[in-house]
């Protein structure tokens, strides 16, 4: 073995622990979050940096939102997949709180299919069809009817082929 290598250690793998996120945690609002690796030897976490990263930014962070996503969210992020594709890091940069793999996977297990049942509807906008009970929540348990009252979210005088609902959006966000 050559002076320069460091012995084979293994990391723990798998789920963490209470305590690990609490040493992540304590550690990280101390010292910030940068350097992941440099974190995770200096924390005494027993784990490679990119874990240590993704767990704080996936978990751990204080400003994520945990829970249902509102009908505002779905629209939006309904016309964010239609103007970006798959890019669910920048999907998620336009709506606070949420992370980008929490998006990806609301998208593959409810809205996919919300978003195919859009294309074959004439163009009106979520709630639209919602209050036309054009579409049902199948995730939802009861069977009463969603509805979006927040009028700071609705694009539907606008088309989605512009970028004028984006501008609209920004500036609220900007106002806030």
């Amino acid at each position: 073995m050559a002076a320069d290598e460091e012995p084979n250690t293994s990391l723990n793998k798998g789920a963490w622990t209470a305590d690990e996120d609490g040493i992540l945690a304590q550690y990280v609002a101390q010292h910030g979050p940068k350097r992941w690796k440099s974190l995770a030897i200096d924390a005494g976490l027993n784990r490679c940096g990119k874990s240590c990263r993704l767990r704080w930014l996936n978990y751990l962070r204080p400003d994520i939102k945990r829970g249902n996503f509102s009908d505002a969210e779905d629209d939006l992020i309904l016309r964010f997949h239609r103007l970006l594709g798959n890019r669910w890091s920048l999907i998620a940069k336009r709506i606070p709180g949420r992370t980008d793999n929490e998006i990806k996977n609301y998208w593959n297990t409810h809205l996919r299919k919300k978003a195919r049942l859009m294309e074959k509807l004439p163009a009106i906008s979520v709630t639209a069809a919602m209050e036309l009970n054009i579409w049902h929540d199948e995730s939802s348990s009861s069977g009463t009817e969603i509805r979006d009252d927040d009028e700071s979210f609705d694009f539907t005088a606008q088309g989605t082929s512009g970028l004028d609902w984006v501008k609209t959006f920004l500036e609220l966000e900007e106002d806030a």
